[in-house]
């Protein structure tokens, strides 16, 4: 099969697009063949070198895949060769990834997809819309009537949460970044969006929520602990999902006066079963059409390495070029 994979940590020239041999299903493995995947930033910090386990020689890269069983093995209940399918949390905690022409997934991963959804769309939505569930309902616990602040509201999981939140019944603020992204926010069901470049963000958000938001969720790898706080009201919730080496100052004294409370999560680190939940859910919106998928481009399998700095351009660099996911193709 074709795969892209690495022999070894570095740049995303390290990525080789090249012959691998075609996996074969363990007993609770199901052999997927790809479909479509697509691109996380945390597929380029471990093809970067920032692993905390030891990666399968070669490696292939990737986290996300949708596709269709092409074969089970013996002890596999879920599934039949045939049936379309969507996973995440490949190519983490030691297991192979997912950017190949096929992948062998526990099925304890996988989840059916919804008829008339896409595999872009299956893939696009996966990463990213677990990660958005698990901190709005397992972290955040956001309630209907709720008010909730998403910074960078146009993004890969920005986009998952604000879809997300008003599934739950939540009245939302975002920001966004451009006259473009600020619009996209509109039609995902966004109540509010400022453009944090040429507004106010901090008086956008008292308008929006004259006694503070319920619950804020912060995308930015250096948060403003300050400015957040601000924004809360008493008792909210603040969800991290980035930041592993930031050392920001914190605002100790006006957070517990306001008796809110901070949590931080990392989506790979949940079991299967909390998984399934989110996918559970996420298929739900998807049949439902109260959850899209935001692609910014598609592009060839062969074309992982150009794929993988484009997304180092957007994430690190902070370019603003990319509005979405980036989806590859066999």
């Amino acid at each position: 099969m074709q795969a892209a994979y690495i022999e070894s940590t570095g740049p995303a020239e390290h990525i080789i697009y090249g012959e691998l041999p075609t996996p074969t299903p363990q007993p609770t493995e199901v052999l997927v063949k790809m479909g479509a995947v697509s691109v996380n930033p945390v597929d380029t910090y471990i093809r970067n070198g920032a692993n905390y386990w030891p990666l399968p020689q070669p490696f292939i890269i990737g986290c996300d895949l949708a596709g269709v069983v092409e074969a089970i093995g013996a002890d596999v209940k879920r599934y039949n060769v045939g049936d379309r399918v969507w996973c995440t949390n490949q190519g983490l905690m030691g297991r192979q990834g997912t950017f190949a022409e096929y992948a062998a997934v526990d099925e304890s991963w996988l989840y059916p997809t919804p008829e008339g959804v896409s595999d872009e769309t299956a893939a696009a939505c996966a990463l990213v819309g677990v990660t958005a569930h698990i901190g709005l309902v397992r972290e955040a616990q956001l309630q209907a009537g709720e008010t909730i602040f998403v910074r960078g509201g146009a993004g890969g999981v920005g986009s998952m949460v604000v879809q997300m939140a008003k599934a739950l019944g939540a009245k939302v603020i975002t920001a966004a970044g451009s006259e473009e992204k600020t619009a996209r926010c509109l039609e995902l069901g966004a109540d509010a969006v400022v453009n944090y470049k040429t507004g106010n963000v901090a008086e956008a958000v008292q308008n929006f929520a004259p006694g503070g938001v319920n619950v804020l969720w912060e995308t930015l790898r250096e948060p403003d602990f300050d400015e957040i706080v601000a924004h809360m009201a008493q008792r909210g919730r603040i969800i991290l999902m980035a930041g592993r080496d930031a050392r920001p100052e914190f605002p100790v004294g006006p957070f517990y006066v306001k008796e809110c409370s901070l949590r931080g999560f990392v989506m790979f680190k949940a079991s299967a079963e909390e998984m399934r939940v989110s996918g559970e859910a996420i298929n739900r919106w998807l049949s439902e059409g109260k959850l899209q998928a935001q692609i910014g481009c598609v592009m060839p399998l062969s074309e992982a390495a150009a794929a993988h700095r484009l997304q180092e351009q957007n994430t690190l660099e902070r370019a603003g070029t990319l509005g979405g996911k980036i989806v590859l193709r066999p």
